[in-house]
């Protein structure tokens, strides 16, 4: 009895099941907030540098006496006089500030614009960086001390992070406090998401995931910028997203760990234990004897797979076989496309006429809708379809929106621009969607925490030629948009060489994975398949071709370490 069929037994699909969503959809929601923080707090209204004579004066007035000079916002005036305005070739050392909605940023209060912008974008800097260095460091520790502590850790760093970044006055301590928030960014979202992932039936993986992710994170993207125009400042904005974030700490009582990573550790008794709370909490009767079946069945694994090399697994062992070697590879640049091509596009559309509060909104309108697409395709289609259907989309989204704002660029229309940038994010958003889940799926149980942290890494780092790319279009306007579709076109492609996973028992060692879906061809969907769609259990043939697959890879390294040996 294999883990899937006691996961059946216990109830794979149950009230537990319910709750580990809604718990999800917590995360998501509190993730919405801090992720989106930086950028919050960072908003720079409309400025202008003051003058003792431009007191009374409306913001309109304002605006069109500096409306003259090339660098409005930090041309300081010497004196006004009528129509007769003397520029000072001092620099501005106080601004008048028309506030968005009343809300006053950090930017503002700390007077960091113009000469002093890049004190704001340092502190974002070390946010991104903070974002790679936690994402490896606490996928690395979920596959060390469990999902869960990581999980709780990862959310810890975001809480320190953002509370103490209420007390920055420096740009110093300012971007020390964004080191430590970025450290959760991600892997606040992704442990929690595999360990949902491990306790749910595999036919509503799709479904549960991204209805939680859907509606929760939307409710987050539109709830964020209207609670930072509610409190008014951004040090209360950052204690009410900050403190949410406590309550994660709370899960350590209420969720188990994950049983299928302690299998993968050797620790049968362990996984027994949180399998028969599942199974109390769904109140699901299971025999004893059903339970030491699938003991047996894990020493009958341990013993074949060699169980000591499941527990030393390390994300290098991803790369010692070919075929895992070439997934990794694949997923590797598929998150490089799809986060660089995000970046792209939100960045390409900066200063089209619209508050930042109202674009928060309309963007996150594009976030329900695609996790709805994914739930009804992706279950269908297959993992792989709709990986490579996505970017297709994503694509010719991306290049629409990037082409129609090159060529609008001494003429922009902000409803149109904001309708295509809701388009492309629609495409982007799929894609990442379910990517996330197909990757989550397909790397190995013993591995999967910090291979998953090396696929989103890998995307972080992609990200930082977003800006390079948009600097192309200063010389070629269609350049950006024809790199992004390139990108987006090949990433496609090369997702038609992964194997499919919809309804097939997950890899749970790095053995498994080197054999999984070998044999696939690159066009086999479910879809399409003659049995309509794959079985929930693999037919006969399949178990045979995986155990002579299986047998064939320990020969291999029977004979790789024979050959060692006798050169040595």
């Amino acid at each position: 009895m294999d883990f899937d069929q006691i996961l059946s037994r216990c109830g794979d699909f149950n009230r537990y099941q319910f709750m580990l969503l809604t718990l999800f959809g917590i995360i998501n929601f509190i993730v919405s907030l801090h992720y989106f923080t930086q950028t919050v707090i960072s908003f720079v209204p409309d400025h202008w540098c003051y003058h003792e004579k431009l007191a009374n004066k409306s913001f309109d007035e304002i605006a069109e006496i500096y409306a003259k000079f090339p660098n409005p916002s930090c041309t300081r005036l010497l004196d006004i006089d009528g129509a007769n305005v003397t520029v000072s070739p001092e620099s501005c050392t106080r601004w008048i500030y028309k506030y968005d909605y009343g809300y006053r940023s950090m930017n503002t209060e700390l007077n960091w614009v113009c000469d002093s912008a890049y004190k704001a974008r340092i502190g974002q800097s070390l946010f991104f960086i903070g974002s790679v260095v936690g994402t490896l460091f606490y996928g690395l520790l979920s596959d060390k001390i469990g999902r869960l502590p990581a999980l709780i850790l990862s959310n810890f760093s975001g809480f320190i992070g953002d509370f103490s970044t209420i007390f920055s006055q420096s740009v110093t301590t300012f971007s020390l406090c964004r080191f430590i928030s970025g450290m959760a960014a991600d892997t606040n979202f992704y442990l929690m998401y595999i360990i949902v992932l491990e306790y749910i039936r595999p036919s509503m993986r799709t479904l549960g995931l991204n209805l939680a992710v859907g509606v929760f994170y939307t409710i987050g993207l539109v709830f964020t910028p209207w609670l930072a125009v509610l409190v008014g400042h951004w040090q209360l904005y950052l204690a009410c997203t900050s403190l949410p974030i406590l309550s994660v700490v709370l899960y350590y009582f209420i969720v188990q760990e994950s049983a299928q990573w302690l299998v993968t550790r050797n620790d049968v008794d362990g996984a027994i234990k949180r399998l028969k709370r599942v199974a109390r909490f769904n109140k699901r009767k299971v025999t004893p004897s059903e339970f030491e079946e699938f003991r047996k069945h894990c020493e009958k694994q341990r013993q074949k797979m060699g169980g000591d090399e499941q527990v030393h697994a390390t994300l290098l062992d991803m790369f010692r076989t070919p075929r895992m070697r070439k997934h990794t590879l694949i997923l590797f640049f598929k998150s490089m496309v799809i986060t660089l091509c995000y970046d792209a596009v939100s960045r390409n559309v900066e200063g089209m006429g619209i508050s930042p509060f109202v674009m928060f909104s309309l963007s996150a309108i594009a976030v329900l809708p695609s996790s709805i697409i994914v739930i009804l395709l992706q279950d269908r289609i297959g993992r792989k379809g709709m990986a490579a259907g996505s970017l297709l989309v994503g694509g010719l989204f991306t290049s629409m929106a990037g082409i129609a704002i090159a060529y609008q660029q001494h003429n922009h229309n902000a409803v149109l621009l904001a309708c295509l940038t809701i388009a492309a994010r629609f495409g982007v958003a799929i894609s990442y969607e379910s990517g996330s889940q197909y990757a989550t799926e397909l790397i190995p149980t013993c591995v999967r925490g910090q291979g998953v942290a090396a696929v989103h890494v890998a995307g972080f780092a992609a990200s930082f030629l977003a800006p390079y790319i948009l600097w192309l279009g200063t010389f070629f306007k269609a350049a950006p948009s024809i790199i992004l579709g390139v990108l987006f076109f090949t990433g496609s492609f090369v997702c038609l060489l992964l194997p499919e996973t919809l309804n097939r028992t997950l890899p749970k060692t790095v053995e498994e994975g080197e054999v999984f879906g070998k044999g696939e061809r690159m066009f086999d969907f479910p879809c399409l398949s003659k049995k309509g769609k794959h079985s929930s259990d693999d037919s006969e043939e399949e178990a045979y071709e995986r155990k002579q697959s299986l047998t064939d890879f320990e020969r291999s390294n029977d004979s790789a370490d024979e050959n060692l040996n006798s050169t040595a």
